[in-house]
């Protein structure tokens, strides 16, 4: 088989036709943007949460499975026959929580020349959860009271969807407001003339308050026939506008 040969010349050729110049590449990438700056402004106001959100709960155990379980539903049937009586959409809203059954296991044993036997299962636990939430707190803690197979586990409160969108408009405003004047500071202090507003994003916080965990000796106390005290407390709506501008001679 014959092998064919190549000049040198015609090669270096053939490499300088498939290998683009190294300016090349950088000739297409368009230069940054010159004289932009970014920014951010934020706005803040507190409001008076008005959405009330209690969980009651009771804990059953025993030996057999189905009697645990047969327990907790009656518990929990009972709790929810009181609660449908108050229900209203809105104001006050009932929901089921947590149902769970779990197996309880005896400490491992040892046994007759050091080796361990596992633990068998020596009993069951389970819990139940029932929900009540909305904006009619006295509503809420009285029902709190009158159900006597659950007791209050935990509570929190939070601003409702209706309360955040009355607020949000005036703050978003007071946001955009506050951006555009810290643009035309920085359009100054630069010694620009005027700014364009290139992009720009507002976004608002979700804030999720913790729900108190209520200890059971109060939570019993409380369960008499008067309405559980609770505070609701404050929320902080705050928006956020950031952006980058381009200033201007």
């Amino acid at each position: 088989m014959k092998h064919r040969s190549y000049p040198l010349r015609q090669l270096a050729l053939a490499t300088a036709l498939i290998v683009p110049p190294a300016g090349a590449a950088l000739a297409q990438t368009p230069p940054p943007p010159a004289n932009v700056v970014a920014l951010s402004a934020s706005a803040s106001v507190e409001v008076v949460n008005d959405w009330l959100n209690l969980v009651l709960s009771t804990t059953r155990e025993g030996g057999d499975a189905n009697a645990v379980q047969a327990q907790l539903r009656q518990a929990l049937d009972t709790a929810l026959s009181e609660a449908r009586k108050a229900a209203k959409p809105g104001q006050l809203e009932v929901q089921t929580g947590q149902f769970s059954l779990f197996p309880r296991y005896a400490p491992p044993t040892q046994r007759a020349g050091g080796a361990v036997a596992p633990g068998g299962i020596s009993g069951w636990q389970g819990t139940a959860e029932l929900i009540v939430q909305g904006r009619d707190i006295q509503a809420i803690t009285q029902l709190a009271g009158r159900i006597n197979t659950l007791t209050v586990a935990r509570v929190g409160f939070s601003l409702s969807r209706e309360a955040r969108d009355k607020v949000e408009a005036n703050v978003t405003a007071q946001a955009i407001e506050r951006f555009r004047e810290r643009a035309s500071a920085v359009t100054r202090a630069f010694g620009m003339g005027s700014y364009t507003l290139r992009e720009v994003q507002v976004s608002g916080d979700e804030p999720v308050q913790p729900m108190r965990q209520v200890m059971r000796t109060q939570a019993s106390m409380a369960m008499a026939d008067t309405a559980l005290p609770v505070e609701a407390g404050n929320a902080t709506v705050t928006i956020t506008v950031s952006g980058t501008v381009q200033l201007v001679k």
